[in-house]
């Protein structure tokens, strides 16, 4: 993804917004250039082919790794074909599959085979993004921990980090040859189209040229056949094909050149969307003619593989998927989309279609637990409205073939100078594709005007309104199954044929005037069958003309006329939406009704349909007449016809039973800060010592090597302990560390909070490090052995966004001393040592995998796993009305019994969540199950809501809540209220089972 750390939010989105050039096609080019084959796929400089078929490449994000529940990458990838996407975009994290030099893991959530198969099974193409540097928000940009310690230069041709990345290219190229399109040549195969080598590597020098070379040179060694890209981080020209011509671009040795972009504003301050900037013209209609001018690549197909679909969230924000949501969500898809699409884009990847939750320590320092994003699926799993618009976008892109390869048609007339329509066409065909937004498309006026356009069948002038932020995607001169569409100012949705007899669905704005013209030979006969319209027959033209007013559904049949019989379908959007159109064996069918239609499936003469609905809901439908049956989710239903020749549900579709959630209580809670004692054993520890370190941060000389990584320990929390001898002049500690976003320290001197340092949240660049002083008590200048016990959170390691090694920041404690007064330091030793992860590298919990647990006791004792015994525990309540400086543990059981065959996503709260943020000062580990959910810092927010996968949740069983609550013991800086909540629950769902993981700290290796 696009993000520059050291910019903030709106400054990158001005920066990205160019202004959009005069809306006057440029000569189009190239197109007549010659294909270029790779199996399968294939490619000119117009659009991808696959099977010799242009496609325009429909696709969304999704990363396996932020849902440890691999049962519901069905759901969400069921989700995506059913919201229009054609294609899903997946990235794989090095670092999540690799916790040691040399050990991988590809089982349980870490299973690329399994995705990648469901990708295929619910007929979605698939474009791999396997790194090695990905960036994506995660602690490294993906790299794996042990990477921090290798002094070459990462994302270079350093032979110690091409070894390192070889391993892993080894391991998920042989994933993914197995799964493209192509095939392995060993009988395997899938649906993998496109495959990125690295990602948004901005400098180019020598040194990444060879990197580059390596990469391309590994994935087709490797068995990869399908075409290769690079992620460029904005449309800057890096890493143009080595094929292309243009000059004063970065060329590189893949095959296609896809850039970056997250245009559109941003949300304010106070959660209102701005509309701050206008759609940019990147291809046709942009500067410098057909594909924008020299710094994209004329040769290859326009490939968005990034374009907003949300913006994520920081520490300390005020809460902005909502925001995010409508940001870059309905008519944000229309017109931004839709530029893109008039102007050549024919590969669009859109970031996130599911965003998910960065559970455990997988979130780099600048966001927190929930990766939602403002995304088409929520991270609670809802579709949410911009999806439904997607849906309909996504149904016009499947119902039109010839919407692939367009190239500008020429100019149109437009009464208002507030609209602008770009105006496309097929050169084989000569469909059109006209796209009507305001000028610029970001304006907001309500205007009414004609539009006038030489089309294919004939000159025509038809009326339009454009009310607000908005934009329409027409069809003109298109051959739909039987049926000839002049033009329509009402939007394709959907069309079937069966039987010989066409249905199309179009929709628009609610109360607004639409006409559509269909072509015949004669006059046809037309029956209106629901709602209202009228109709005049032009014979001199053979154009049927009806015009209607959008309101709920109007219903047209027109037989006759020399072409099959056609239902027409008009709704507006909120009836528009209630339509799935899913493909079978038996041809295409239309269902009305469900929140979701997950598949349909014919076997005989029984269609099986599978879905979601959130109440009870009639069901309508339009299929082939030999589907004589149909089941509801394994229920057969009964149905009639209707007068209207669909056929209808004689019962409504059940909906969810209501959900009660448990109160938590039987809280127990233990004190989990035995390190800071001063006869704590840590003769088990690791000593400090002066070992190498590949650390970018500056330690001051003779100093020994404190930080984290050197000894293994890369996530979470880690503890130091330091014996000084007590002498007067010991009056202050000065320490150096690093805690990544939001990260902290704690210092105890013989078991006391001496105090504690926090790093800010934020943007544009969060605070990382810090250099805090500590006023030591009077006992540190006793004589005698003194004990120091400093823990710090490490928050994540930075990325790697500009190549510069900055993901080897330090984290942990880089430099400790000792001060006299006025900050005079002496020579008093310190004798330290460390501990994190209770087996570091060498993993006691695979199953769980790096991210899921630090340093602290409670951690190394295993008490985040459902099964520790916590008998011996003292009982407590919530809200806490007192606490202690350091690290509290409380634990609860409760058992839930949800309503089986019923999708229901529930949640972890704490505190008060109408409000970002509290005035208690304390945060807390959330562990469900013994997996780390995620991390609430009740004075930094914004998240108070948490959440939690069915799998990683019991919903059929007993469940176990553990927290680690970390505080400066000071009055009311204790734990809030906790509790359960539902956030979404619907009938239907996908079949999900508990993952399996150790549940007792015996079970761990």
């Amino acid at each position: 993804m696009r993000k520059r750390a050291a910019r903030s939010i709106a400054a990158l989105a001005i920066a990205l917004a160019a202004p959009a050039g005069a809306q006057v096609a440029r000569p189009t080019q190239n197109l007549q250039a010659s294909v270029k084959t790779f199996g399968r796929v294939s490619y000119d400089a117009r659009s991808l082919m696959i099977d010799g078929q242009r496609r325009i490449i429909w696709s969304s994000e999704f990363h396996p790794f932020r849902l440890p529940s691999p049962d519901l990458w069905r759901d969400v990838l069921q989700k995506m074909k059913a919201s229009g996407f054609n294609t899903v975009a997946l990235y794989f994290d090095w670092g999540y599959h690799s916790p040691k030099q040399g050990v991988y893991d590809f089982s349980g959530i870490r299973d690329m085979d399994r995705v990648l198969d469901m990708a295929a099974e619910e007929g979605l193409y698939v474009i791999t993004r396997a790194g090695p540097y990905v960036n994506a928000e995660l602690s490294r940009g993906g790299f794996p921990g042990w990477l921090v310690n290798q002094k070459g230069r990462a994302r270079t041709d350093d032979p110690a980090y091409l070894a390192a990345a070889d391993e892993w290219l080894t391991r998920i190229n042989a994933i993914v040859a197995r799964h493209q399109i192509n095939g392995d040549g060993k009988g395997h195969s899938g649906t993998v189209i496109l495959h990125q080598i690295e990602n948004e590597l901005a400098l180019t020098t020598p040194a990444q040229r060879r990197y580059m070379d390596h990469l391309a040179a590994k994935a087709r060694a490797d068995g990869i056949t399908v075409p290769l890209f690079h992620n460029d981080q904005g449309r800057n020209g890096y890493w143009v094909p080595e094929t292309s011509k243009v000059e004063n671009v970065v060329h590189g040795p893949n095959d296609l050149y896809a850039f970056d972009g997250y245009p559109g504003g941003t949300c304010t301050v106070a959660g209102k969307p701005t509309r701050s900037s206008a759609a940019p013209d990147w291809g046709y209609y942009g500067p410098g003619g057909a594909k924008g001018g020299a710094s994209a690549s004329p040769d290859t197909p326009a490939f968005l593989a990034e374009f907003g679909g949300g913006w994520f969230d920081y520490w300390g924000s005020n809460g902005g998927y909502d925001c995010n949501a409508i940001q870059r969500g309905k008519r944000f898809q229309r017109v931004f989309y839709g530029t893109n699409l008039a102007n050549g884009i024919d590969i669009q990847s859109f970031y996130m279609g599911y965003g998910g939750t960065s559970w455990g320590w997988l979130p780099a320092p600048v966001v927190f637990t929930s990766y939602d994003y403002g995304s088409a699926i929520s991270e609670a799993r809802e579709l949410r409205e911009k999806a439904e618009e997607m849906k309909q976008l996504g149904g016009m892109i499947a119902a039109v073939p010839d919407l692939a390869g367009m190239v500008p048609a020429g100019a149109v007339t437009v009464s208002s100078p507030n609209v602008q329509v770009y105006h496309d066409r097929n050169p084989q065909s000569d469909a059109r594709f006209l796209m009507v937004t305001h000028k610029p498309s970001n304006g907001q006026s309500d205007d009414s005007f004609t539009v006038a356009a030489t089309l294919p069948d004939g000159a025509y002038s038809f009326p339009m309104r454009l009310n607000g932020f908005d934009a329409k995607w027409l069809l003109a001169g298109v051959t739909l199954g039987g049926q000839r569409l002049v033009y329509s100012t009402s939007e394709l949705q959907a069309t079937l044929t069966a039987d010989g007899r066409d249905l199309l669905l179009l929709y628009g704005r609610a109360g607004e005037a639409n006409e559509t013209v269909l072509r015949y030979v004669s006059a046809p006969k037309v029956e209106v069958l629901e709602g209202a319209a009228t109709s005049a027959f032009d014979a001199a033209k053979g154009d049927l003309k009806l015009t209607y007013a959008l309101a709920g559904r109007t219903v047209v049949r027109i037989t006759g006329g020399g072409r099959p019989p056609l239902t027409l379908l008009l709704a507006d959007e909120a009836e528009g939406v209630r339509y799935w159109r899913r493909d079978t064996a038996a041809g295409p069918v239309l269902v009305r009704g469900p929140a979701l239609v997950r598949r349909a499936d014919a076997t005989g003469a029984t269609l099986a349909l599978t879905g979601d609905t959130k109440e009870a809901t009639p069901l309508e439908l339009w299929t082939p007449a030999r589907l004589t049956s149909v089941r509801w989710n394994g229920v057969a239903v009964p149905l009639e016809t209707s007068a209207i020749g669909s056929r209808r549900a004689l019962r409504p579709l059940a909906g969810p039973a209501p959900v009660t959630l448990p109160v938590l209580t039987n809280w127990r809670v233990a004190e989990g800060t035995a390190e800071a004692r001063p006869d704590f054993d840590d003769s088990g520890w690791q000593a400090i010592d002066r070992r190498g370190s590949a650390t970018t941060t500056a330690k001051p000389d003779g100093e020994p090597t404190l930080v984290m990584d050197a000894y293994g320990f890369h996530d979470g929390d880690v503890w130091y302990r330091g014996r000084f001898t007590g002498t007067p002049d010991a009056r202050q500690l000065a320490l150096f560390y690093g805690g990544g976003g939001a990260g902290m320290v704690q210092v105890f001197l013989d078991g006391k909070l001496v105090g504690q340092d926090e790093l800010p949240g934020g943007l544009p660049r969060p605070i990382t490090t810090a250099a805090p002083r500590f006023d030591l008590p009077t006992a540190a200048q006793t004589p005698g052995e003194h004990v120091l016990a400093i823990m710090v959170r490490n928050n994540g390691h930075n990325w790697d966004l500009d190549s510069d090694d900055f993901h080897k920041e330090a984290r942990g404690l880089v430099s400790a001393s000792l001060e006299a007064p006025g900050g005079r330091s002496f020579a008093v030793p310190i004798a330290w040592k460390i501990q994190g992860k209770q087996g570091g590298e060498d993993l006691l919990d695979p199953a769980r995998g790096a991210a899921n647990t630090g340093g602290q006791y409670g951690e190394r004792m295993g008490w985040h796993l459902p099964g520790f015994d916590d008998a011996r525990w003292t009982t407590a309540t919530l809200p806490a009305a007192t606490t202690t400086a350091g690290t509290t543990w409380y634990r609860t059981r409760f058992t839930l019994d949800l309503p089986k065959a019923q999708d229901t996503t529930v949640a972890v709260t704490f505190g008060d969540t109408t409000t970002p943020r509290s005035v208690a000062r304390y945060r807390a580990l959330l562990f469900v199950n013994g997996w780390n959910m995620g991390q609430f810092i009740a004075h930094v927010g914004p998240q108070r809501v948490f959440p939690i996968p069915e799998g990683i949740l019991n919903h059929h069983g007993a469940n176990t809540i553990a927290l680690a609550v970390t505080s400066d013991g000071a009055a009311g800086n204790a734990l809030e209220q906790v509790k359960l909540v539902t956030l979404r629950s619907v009938k239907g769902g996908v079949p999900v089972q508990m993952v399996a993981a150790p549940s007792r700290p015996d079970q761990l290796q």
